[in-house]
């Protein structure tokens, strides 16, 4: 029963990451378009993603903590702390990729270079990524676990390199300028005064870290 849980959480995985990338692939994305207008391919490309990360996320929550155990990061003293930091920085890319959004999203914004873009081109799914890897540092973590939240960085690297490689094919010139002047992982270009650029989205980081802090126990277990 333990590693049929974690099977399926893979197999959700996988399943999650094929459509997304199938359904907006330089093969099938165009014919969507032309068949479902833009807007029309938009909802029915979230749609999908709902429906595959929908039950994945239930799978997950009934059989947490499951199959082999591995290690407990908060075990350590300076981990939680630590952690909570990482969460604000994650959860201020996650915020700020809606305030400014990438030319590489799905809903694509203008391209202008501030804020959030300096960290990341890809500040949404780095901030899912960071979320996952942070959650594998500090929470006691069996297969189950380990299947889950592996999984959020795997897609989002995965993902976020398959929107470049789309882009580039499809977004011409600005596109490739856009690219060429920002970074795929956070930080490896510098980028820390896009914090200072985006200060609502900071905020809101914070306060969705502390809100966060407050109800996990009670919502999501751990965190106590």
């Amino acid at each position: 029963m333990e590693s049929s849980a974690t099977l399926s959480i893979l197999a959700l995985w996988a399943l999650f990451l094929g459509t997304h990338m199938g359904l907006s692939s330089l093969t099938l994305r165009p014919k969507l378009v032309a068949l479902l207008g833009a807007r029309g391919f938009l909802a029915g490309y979230s749609v999908v993603a709902f429906a595959t990360f929908g039950p994945l996320v239930r799978v997950y929550g009934e059989n947490k903590h499951m199959g082999a155990y591995f290690w407990y990061g908060s075990q350590i003293g300076a981990a939680r702390p630590l952690m909570y930091l990482g969460m604000v920085l994650a959860l201020t890319l996650c915020v700020g990729a809606f305030m400014n959004p990438s030319p590489s999203s799905i809903a694509p914004g203008g391209g202008e270079i501030r804020g959030v873009l300096r960290v990341s081109r890809h500040p949404l799914f780095m901030g899912v990524a960071l979320i996952g890897l942070l959650h594998l540092a500090v929470a006691r973590v069996h297969a189950t676990d380990l299947a889950f939240f592996l999984g959020l960085p795997i897609v989002s690297l995965i993902g976020c390199w398959h929107q470049d490689r789309r882009h580039l094919a499809t977004g011409g010139e600005a596109f490739a300028k856009f690219y060429a002047s920002t970074s795929f992982l956070p930080f490896t270009r510098g980028g820390f005064a896009g914090f200072r650029e985006a200060p609502l989205a900071l905020v809101a980081g914070i306060i969705l870290t502390v809100g966060l802090r407050i109800v996990h126990p009670s919502i999501f277990g751990g965190a106590s």
